[in-house]
C-alpha cells in the first residue's frame, strides 16, 4: 500500500517569529528616548554660552543665550496676548527656537567676522541636524519650519519676534548700565536698533526702555551710556 505524502517537518531552525506589536512599540519608544535625551544634551550649551556682545564689552557676569531666550518667550507671550490676530502659542514656540542653532555653531554677531551668508548656512546645517536628530515623531519638521519661518520674518509672528530679539537686547543693556557691570560703552546697542522696530508694541516697548534709560546715572558723562 502506498503511503501518503506529508510534507517534511518544520527546521525549527530556520523558523522566524514576527516582531509583536508590543515588541515594535518598545523599540520604537526607546529610540525616540534616546533621540530626545541627544537633543537636550546638545541644549545645555544654551544655558553655558554667554551672550557674545556682552563678552565683547566687558560685562560682568553677562547673560547666557538661554536667559535671552527665557525672556523672549516671556516677552512673546504678554505682548500677543494684547493682539488678538497673533496666534500665542507660535509666537512662544518662535521665541523657544529662534536661536537653538547657536546651541552648536555659538552666539555669531556681525563683530565675529562672518558673513551673513555664512552665519545662516551654517546655522541651516544645524537645524537640519536637529531635525534628522528629532525626527517627525518629536517635532523635527516642525522645528525646523518654526526656525526658518523665524529667519524669513514675513508672518505677523515673525515680525513680532524679531522686534522682541532687539527689545530683550536693549532691555539687557539699559539694565547693565544701570548696575554699572560693564567695562565698555553699551551705546551701540541702542544706535543699531533706532529705526528698526517692524511693530507697534516694538516701537512702544523701545520708548518706554530708552525713556528709562535716560532716567539712569549711566548718562551722566554725555548721554553715550558710557561711565
Amino acid at each position: 500500500q502506498k503511503m501518503p505524502n506529508h510534507p517534511p517537518p518544520a527546521d525549527d531552525a530556520t523558523t522566524t517569529t514576527p516582531p509583536s506589536t508590543e515588541d515594535a512599540t518598545k523599540a520604537t519608544t526607546n529610540d525616540a528616548t534616546s533621540r530626545a535625551i541627544d537633543f537636550l544634551t546638545l541644549t545645555r550649551t544654551l544655558k553655558t554660552t554667554k551672550r557674545t556682545g556682552w563678552v565683547m564689552r566687558g560685562v560682568h557676569n553677562p547673560e547666557s543665550i538661554a536667559d535671552h531666550m527665557y525672556r523672549m518667550s516671556l516677552m512673546s507671550m504678554i505682548a500677543s496676548f494684547s493682539n488678538g490676530a497673533l496666534d500665542t502659542n507660535r509666537c512662544i514656540q518662535l521665541a523657544l527656537i529662534h536661536d537653538l542653532a547657536e546651541a552648536k555653531v555659538g552666539d555669531i554677531t556681525p563683530h565675529c567676522g562672518v558673513s551673513e551668508e555664512d552665519k545662516h548656512r551654517m546655522e541651516l546645517e544645524t537645524m537640519e541636524q536637529i531635525q534628522k536628530m528629532l525626527g517627525p515623531l518629536m517635532g523635527g519638521d516642525e522645528i525646523l519650519a518654526l526656525w526658518k519661518e523665524y529667519e524669513e520674518g514675513a508672518t505677523e509672528e515673525a515680525k513680532l519676534l524679531k522686534d522682541l530679539d532687539k527689545i530683550e537686547m536693549i532691555l539687557q543693556a539699559q539694565e547693565y548700565e544701570a548696575e554699572g557691570s560693564h567695562e565698555q560703552s553699551l551705546h551701540q546697542f541702542f544706535t543699531s536698533t533706532e529705526g528698526k522696530w517692524r511693530t507697534e508694541i516694538g516701537k512702544a516697548w523701545a520708548k518706554e526702555i530708552v525713556s528709562r534709560r535716560k532716567n539712569t546715572e549711566c548718562n551722566e558723562s554725555g548721554g553715550d551710556g558710557s561711565k
